[in-house]
């Protein structure tokens, strides 16, 4: 791997330093090995780190994304966070929309003032009652649970109940899947999500459990706009807008570290 290549540590879906769900965005101009990759993502040991590389004919920017441990098919926080820094850092007009070439397809990123707001795929869950061990481990009264491919939500009364909830990790590492807790709060909602088998206990903010999250809330809330804030101790603010076949998430981004990857 060539020498000098430009790396940035962004924090996503906040308008606040060290707030929000940092990701690491590095720049490539061409692809690169998966190996080296996975080791760059364990290094910058934030949730996600993207790799961006300008690899698709039909002109949208090629992008994949790793946890610390993993490649991952979806990644909101660090795609806002990649269309932040083209914007801020690279000098890519405002107000050119951008498309990204992922696992998960075409994703496009749009720019309003300082809000970012990306069209996702929806992951429409189903309501289904989830093994006793998964919701045992929550250490909550369900409301109601579902399931969408890759993801388990568990929906509580109160937003204190998200707030206060300590659901054994080690037990979660188990299932190779995402938990999503979750409660209305006022003409909102709030969440926490968790993703121990990825190497995540606690993710900051997600951008891509919304795909999840919007279809769960837009008919019980009764409109297709509203906004999540994700309780971690960092904490995050998302706008959603739900569509039959999509999710728009958006928020705020703020670069914190930019820099040069040398190996």
């Amino acid at each position: 791997m060539s020498r000098g290549i430009p790396i940035f540590q962004v924090d996503a879906f906040t308008s606040e330093p060290f707030g929000g769900n940092p990701a690491g965005v590095c720049l490539l101009a061409e692809p690169a090995d998966p190996a080296w990759m996975q080791a760059v993502a364990g290094e910058m040991n934030v949730s996600e780190t993207a790799f961006l590389v300008r690899a698709n004919p039909e002109g949208a920017l090629g992008l994949r994304w790793f946890s610390p441990t993993t490649e991952v098919e979806l990644c909101g926080h660090a795609t806002l966070a990649t269309a932040h820094v083209l914007w801020s850092e690279e000098g890519v007009a405002p107000d050119q929309p951008l498309r990204f070439g992922t696992l998960s397809g075409t994703l496009t990123a749009r720019r309003s003032e300082d809000r970012i707001t990306l069209d996702l795929p929806a992951n429409p869950p189903s309501q289904a009652a989830l093994s006793p061990d998964v919701t045992d481990t929550f250490g909550v009264d369900a409301v109601r649970t579902g399931a969408a491919a890759g993801w388990d939500v568990i929906e509580v009364a109160t937003e204190k109940e998200v707030a206060s909830a300590a659901p054994d990790l080690a037990a979660l590492r188990r299932h190779d899947r995402g938990f999503i807790l979750t409660a209305r709060a006022g003409d909102d909602v709030v969440c926490r999500v968790f993703v121990p088998a990825y190497g995540i206990d606690e993710d900051p903010v997600t951008g891509s459990a919304q795909c999840v999250l919007g279809p769960w809330w837009a008919p019980r809330l009764g409109r297709a706009d509203f906004t999540v804030r994700q309780l971690s101790r960092r904490g995050g603010v998302l706008h959603l807008r739900v569509a039959p076949d999509g999710v728009s998430v958006g928020g705020n981004a703020v670069t914190t570290l930019r820099g040069t990857l040398l190996h």
